[in-house]
């Protein structure tokens, strides 16, 4: 049975044991948003998903389509992006949860309007 985006949100808060108040004000959205998207399978728009998925922990791409690669397969190959990451890398959480979130958003857009 494929697991879709409202089943795999509802899954991962539970997991995370948050309530639907707690998620929504820890991602910053409303709560009635989240009862939405859980209930009636409706898809939040790129940035929301991109709060969802930082607060929860996974990648938009996992949380929309739950494609989790294996990490051998996503070994960073482009050598240019290499030293920004590991700069990231060594960020404090608040900043690089800003760059995730931003990061997310944009795959996320790239992939709705592909």
């Amino acid at each position: 049975m494929q697991v879709n985006f409202h089943q795999r949100l509802k899954q991962l808060k539970l997991e995370k044991g948050l309530s639907k108040g707690d998620l929504a004000n820890l991602a910053g959205v409303h709560y009635s948003q989240i009862g939405r998207y859980e209930q009636t399978g409706v898809n939040p728009s790129a940035d929301i998903m991109a709060k969802l998925a930082n607060t929860l922990g996974v990648s938009s791409d996992f949380l929309m389509n739950g494609n989790l690669d294996n990490l051998a397969k996503n070994s960073l190959t482009d050598k240019e992006l290499l030293n920004p990451f590991k700069a990231i890398e060594s960020m404090e959480e608040e900043d690089k949860s800003v760059i995730k979130t931003l990061i997310d958003a944009f795959i996320t857009k790239k992939k709705i309007h592909n």
